[in-house]
């Protein structure tokens, strides 16, 4: 197994947020969340809207877009953006830090306008609603969110409309061991978002008996002990949770363990795999009732 110091413990002090919406009640929910957590964490935000043309979707075959359909469509979706800016300075909880927001509108594929800015702006997280598959809004074609989930490079936090507005107490982040050396390197890199919020961390395990040997449980003891004292951080706790079926048991987590927001680390799986059982995290998403943050496997 890794051994972990203090040095090693990336202090990734996340300094701008980025805000994708899409102008609909869910994006604007997510937007408001996302603001809220950008007060909490002392951090700057960038709102974002990827607007698609037909002329740049394969389907749309050699239709051209009229240029001044183009720019009618830049020009609502720039006042959109600006309107959204001045309700979450204007409406959202005044006092503390005040964030300032900077609007980016962009045409083409929203994934890639994402990573784009991202890199550009040196992002730390990006920010958005879900979506089921009813309910888009007409500027968004197919589930956004789960083409998030596997193209995004830095940590993604998906918005239910479940989810409150309201300070995060407490996160869990959940894994199953079944990558032991990287899932504790992923705990140790997600400490310093735990700190900044001072939020309670749950580390959280789900298992089944079959796969839970000694020889595994005593490892995991040593490692626990080893966060608990490298970490300089009084407020992380453990929970197993017994259950054959990880959804079942992070579903339960969700809805009945008063955490505020849970973190996974997402991993590809090969093609086969993926298109019979899918991922957890793509799984979560679809239902989850508290905010999910994915973190990339890379990252």
């Amino acid at each position: 197994m890794p051994k972990f110091t203090p040095a090693n413990i990336k202090a990734r002090i996340m300094k701008t947020l980025l805000i994708s919406t899409d102008f609909s009640t869910i994006a604007t929910h997510a937007a408001e969340y996302g603001y809220n957590l950008a007060k909490q964490m002392k951090a700057n935000v960038i709102l974002c809207n990827a607007v698609i043309v037909p002329s740049e979707i394969p389907q749309a075959g050699v239709v051209v877009w009229p240029m001044e359909e183009y720019n009618v469509l830049m020009e609502e979706s720039n006042k959109e953006l600006k309107s959204l800016r001045s309700h979450l300075e204007n409406t959202i909880a005044k006092g503390g830090f005040f964030p300032l927001i900077k609007v980016i509108n962009e045409t083409g594929m929203l994934t890639d306008i994402v990573n784009v800015i991202v890199a550009d702006h040196h992002v730390e997280m990006v920010i958005m609603g879900t979506h089921g598959a009813s309910g888009l809004s007409s500027l968004i074609l197919g589930n956004h969110s789960r083409k998030m989930i596997d193209s995004t490079i830095k940590p993604l936090l998906l918005i239910p409309p479940t989810a409150k507005t309201t300070q995060i107490k407490k996160v869990a982040f959940a894994t199953d061991f079944k990558h032991p050396e990287e899932d504790l390197k992923a705990i140790y890199d997600f400490l310093p978002f735990a700190k900044q919020l001072n939020a309670e961390l749950l580390l959280t395990h789900v298992f089944n008996e079959k796969n839970h040997t000694p020889e595994f449980q005593e490892w995991l003891k040593h490692s626990l002990i080893d966060i608990s004292n490298k970490a300089n951080y009084p407020q992380i706790y453990y929970r197993m949770i017994k259950n054959s079926n990880t959804e079942s048991g992070l579903d339960w987590l969700c809805n009945h363990g008063q955490v505020d927001m849970l973190a996974m680390v997402h991993r590809r799986h090969n093609f086969f795999d993926n298109l019979v059982n899918g991922s957890h995290t793509k799984k979560m998403a679809d239902k989850i009732p508290v905010p999910l943050m994915v973190i990339p496997e890379n990252f």
